[in-house]
């Protein structure tokens, strides 16, 4: 059994592929699979799959639902005793091997820090570095790049498909309310994260008419009753709640 299987949903993404794969296999931690759930591209990302001779490296091809849906199909293929999800356009720093090296506690979230990428899109870093409570991760989605989920985890709360770009806040807001699964930062940075990607340009009004009952479900009614003062707050101080549809 490998110790880290790493996810990457792929789909058209030929144009970056070869890096991403690249800094992954270059990583001093080995112990380790690679698993590339495609959605049938129809440009070069075949290719590169088919010429990169790494024993770690398994893929498939096939029509899915989504980012989401290809996460989970990883998931069910998934040997290791931990996940990791990255995109194609993401490149692993060797922080992450540091961050590996770590792994003892199988029943443990680990997770560190990103080094954002904006490109030229001018976006607002609103996925924060640090530490996270239950309170922060209530009002702010984390950068779903910088966990290593213990494989239990996953098996217990999957993505759900309802939501098309934050399943992994839903997912992170359902693990960080189980007492269950301890959650252990290293301020270690361990990925290169592309801000500009699709969760930057694209709604999900079903998550955010449901974020505080995901909340309530969760993190329970005292975490629910101090949310929704914050959003009751915020506009009688006639702020816009980032979360608000």
């Amino acid at each position: 059994m490998k110790t880290i299987s790493i996810i990457i949903a792929t789909y058209n993404a030929g144009l970056h592929l070869k890096e991403c794969l690249a800094s992954i296999l270059e990583q001093s931690f080995k112990d380790l699979e690679v698993l590339v759930i495609d959605g049938g591209s129809t440009d070069n990302t075949i290719e590169i799959l088919k010429a990169t001779e790494d024993p770690r490296l398994s893929w498939t091809s096939g029509p899915d639902a989504g980012i989401y849906d290809a996460m989970n199909k990883g998931i069910r293929r998934a040997a290791g005793k931990w996940c990791y999800f990255m995109g194609a356009d993401d490149r692993l720093l060797p922080g992450f091997s540091e961050l590996a090296a770590r792994l003892q506690d199988e029943n443990a979230v680990y997770y560190g820090n990103s080094e954002p990428y904006y490109g030229d899109s001018g976006a607002t870093p609103l996925l924060l570095i640090g530490k996270f409570s239950k309170y922060r991760l209530a009002k702010h989605c984390m950068n779903h790049q910088v966990i290593i989920y213990p494989v239990s985890a996953l098996r217990k709360y999957q993505y759900d498909l309802r939501y098309k770009v934050y399943a992994d806040y839903a997912l992170n807001i359902r693990v960080w309310g189980d007492n269950s699964f301890k959650k252990l930062f290293f301020p270690i940075t361990i990925v290169r994260y592309d801000m500009t990607g699709f969760s930057s340009v694209t709604n999900d009004i079903p998550f955010k008419q449901d974020k505080l009952q995901l909340i309530r479900e969760s993190m329970g009614w005292l975490m629910y009753m101090r949310m929704l003062y914050k959003r009751f707050k915020k506009k009688l101080q006639g702020e816009k709640d980032f979360w608000e549809y």
